[in-house]
Parts: structure tokens; sequence; C-alpha cells
């Protein structure tokens, strides 16, 4: 009994072990253009790809929704197989594929086990999706139904609408600042012609960024690669994207909406993937309003005052400026009221920074929960197709939580000083009667 304990501890610590190392990330290019990035995980029969393309909806100019909707095109029918025909095909190899478009990046999906007799089919199956999609002309209408419907129905959530205004006075006429799902003329405007020519500009090789996570050693992944990408067209790589200017004044506005509580938005252009500050801020966040219920924000205005039952904040970097919000919800006759004590909590702590305790608590549980971001190949993906497509340092995994623990109270003060501007902050308000 004594011996078994022993070797169970010896076997605990050795996977703690390996967690806080992070996973051991290979990377090359294919010969049309692709990067790929590689993590062996040999603990399950199990291999998962996400094919990540410079294809989001800053690209959709002046189309509105052309991501989206190319996306969502991507099986409705390829390769000689309708969309009912390719749901059946996926289902018999026990596979799972999934394409989404965000603000920067389209995605293509799969999940699939090692058996070759589901492998090959799954892979096959991907791979004509991807090179040969035919874009139907009744999934079309079909589709652009949906999106529709889907415009209407935001039209009745107080929260979307929030966001939406947030965007657009945030970042006005950048390619950021229009929604990712158009609007109704866009949609009704986008024909067969238009999302294949999204396709064929976007969706190649040089645009794309390939991470693999599975039971494959480098020679099959390399293959594997090579599989996926050779039927792409090499293309040329997305453009650069305008540097987006930093706010030259404060804006609110109001919006009423037939709600019983307002929705409260409030923020600037934030940071960058790869910036240099990225820690600091992180770890400042944390502490103001990205902790939940212990966060400062959440203390000053739940925990002290009852006005909300979440509030929050949080950083969303991407490839040029993201967004860095702070929100909540509370009663219409309350929001006054919260909104100055948003401000005020922002700006105390702009101006002094966390306390000493703070900033050990802070560090502890961010590096303490670390490990957990990693427990599976499918948080390991996401991680990898990040790392890859915004070009961060390979060791990205294995030094982040001393990246984390490197972070001072007087990084975090200069930080939050030099980005965040309490006189010019985007404030939005849905909700009571817009007053």
């Amino acid at each position: 009994m004594y011996t078994k304990k022993i070797t169970l501890l010896f076997t605990l610590l050795l996977c703690s072990s390996l967690l806080h190392a992070g996973p051991a990330i290979q990377h090359w290019q294919t010969e049309n253009g692709a990067r790929v990035y590689f993590v062996p995980a040999p603990e399950l029969p199990m291999v998962d790809i996400q094919l990540v393309f410079d294809a989001g909806a800053a690209r959709d100019g002046e189309q509105g929704g052309l991501a989206a909707m190319t996306s969502a095109m991507m099986d409705e029918g390829a390769a000689g197989l309708n969309a009912d025909q390719i749901a059946e095909a996926i289902d018999s190899v026990g596979a799972a594929i999934g394409f989404s478009a965000h603000q920067d990046m389209a995605v293509a999906s799969l999940r699939s086990v090692t058996d070759a007799t589901l492998f090959e089919p799954a892979i096959a199956l991907f791979q004509g999706i991807l090179t040969q999609p035919d874009f139907p002309q009744e999934a079309l209408t079909r589709i652009r139904k949906q999106m529709l419907i889907g415009l209407q129905a935001k039209k009745q959530q107080p929260g979307a609408i929030a966001r939406d205004a947030f965007i657009q006075a945030l970042y006005g006429d950048h390619p950021y600042g229009k929604s990712s799902s158009g609007n109704e003329a866009s949609l009704n405007a986008l024909t067969r012609a238009d999302l294949i020519a999204y396709y064929q500009r976007y969706y190649v090789a040089s645009n794309a960024t390939l991470a693999i996570v599975g039971d494959l050693d480098r020679a099959a992944a390399e293959k594997l690669a090579n599989r996926l990408i050779s039927q792409l067209a090499t293309g040329d790589t997305a453009p650069k994207l305008p540097t987006v200017s930093v706010l030259k004044q404060a804006h609110e506005q109001r919006i009423s909406h037939p709600s019983s509580q307002s929705h409260l938005m409030l923020g600037q252009p934030g940071l960058k993937r790869g910036d240099k500050d990225y820690f600091a801020l992180y770890v400042g966040n944390h502490i103001l309003g990205g902790s939940g219920l212990t966060s400062r924000i959440s203390n000053e205005i739940r925990e002290k005052r009852g006005l909300s039952y979440s509030a929050y904040s949080y950083f969303s970097p991407m490839r040029e400026l993201g967004p860095y919000i702070l929100g909540l919800q509370t009663k219409n006759t309350s929001v006054d009221e919260a909104l100055q004590v948003m401000r005020e909590t922002l700006i105390e702590f702009r101006d002094n920074g966390p306390t000493a305790s703070e900033l050990d608590a802070s560090k502890k549980n961010i590096t303490g929960g670390f490990p957990l971001r990693l427990d599976s190949n499918k948080k390991i993906i996401g991680y990898l197709a990040m790392i890859g497509f915004y070009q961060l340092p390979l060791d990205y995994l294995d030094t982040f939580n001393d990246n984390i623990n490197a972070v001072t109270l007087e990084q975090i003060k200069e930080a939050y000083q030099h980005r965040i501007d309490p006189d010019k902050l985007v404030t939005i308000i849905v909700g009571g009667d817009g007053r």
C-alpha cells in the first residue's frame, strides 16, 4: 500500500511538472506558404486540427457579413456532396467539423480519432470541403434568411445593441468598427459570386495558419499538413490592417430600450497581441475587473452597493488594438450611480495601481489556474492556433507563468497610465428611456 501511494504521488508530481512546462511546439512552413504549428499528444488516439485564415470580418470592406456568410456556407455543399451528405459522412466516421468567422480570422476545425478506417475518410472529407466548396445558391438563400432573422433577434437584445454601438463608437470607419453580422442591406446584396471571390482571395495557403495537436509523430504531421494544404492555391497574404487611432474625445450614447435593466459598457482601444506591456495589463485587469467576485470593480459595485449582480472588465487583444471593455447590468434607476462608481474605480486604479497584497493574490490565482488551461487537446489547439496566427513566440506557454510572476506594481501603474485615458472613454447605455 505504501509503495502504491509513493508511485501515485510521483505520477501526480510528474504530470504537474509537465503541465507547468507547457507543450513542446514544433513549427515549419509548407511549400506553398502555410505556417504549421504542431504539438504531439500521444495520450489519446485523437487528432485536433484548426486551419486559420486571415479572413475575418475585418476583411468585409463594404460588404458587411461577407466573412460570416462565407464561413457558414463552407460545409453547405462541397466536392460533389450536398449539406445532408456531408453531415451523414461526418457522423459515419465519428468526427466533428466546424467553421466560424471572427473579427480577425476565419477558422476551420476537425476532430477525429486516429483509427485509419475513420481518420482517412475524415481527412478526405475535410480536405474536400476546404478545397472544393460549392456555395450552392439554395443554401445561400437559406443562410441569408437565417442571418437576417439573427439581425432581427439582436434588436430585442439590449446587450447586443450595446455591443454594436460600443464597437462602432470605438472604431468608427476602421474595419473593426463594422458588425461582423452585417446589416439587412449588406446581407441582401451578397451574391454567390461574392462568396466565391472572397474564398479565392483569402482561403489560400499564404494566408493560412495550420495547428495540429494529437496522436501523431512529426513525419505523420508533416504528411497531414501537406495533404490539407497542397490543393489550396498559394495566393497572397492579406494586406496589413490600418492602425487603430486613439480616441480624441469622450463619447456617451444612451439608447432607449424597453427593459427593466440597463446594459452599460465603457472603454477604449486597448492592446494588440504581442504588445510589450501585455502581461502588466493582463495582471492589472485581473485585479481590477477580471477575477470575478474578488475583483475591485465587483467589490465596489456588487458587494458594497448591490448595484449589479455582475460587473467586469477585460482586454480583447487583436491584430490591431482590440477593445478594453468595462461592463455591467443594473436597474434603470441606478445606472448613473453605477456608471459613476465604475469610472471612479477605474480612475483610482489607474492613478494609484494595485496594492502589494492584491498583486500577490492575483499572481497566485493566475499561475495556479494555468495548468487547467492546458488540460485537454481542445484547449491546447486553441492556444496553438492563437500563437501561430498572431506569430507569438513558440515558448509563449512555457514562459507564461514566469512573465506573470515578473510583473511589478510599477509596471501595472505605468501600463494603465499609458493605455487608459479616463477623459476619453466611450460610454454606451442601453435600457430605460434612453435619457
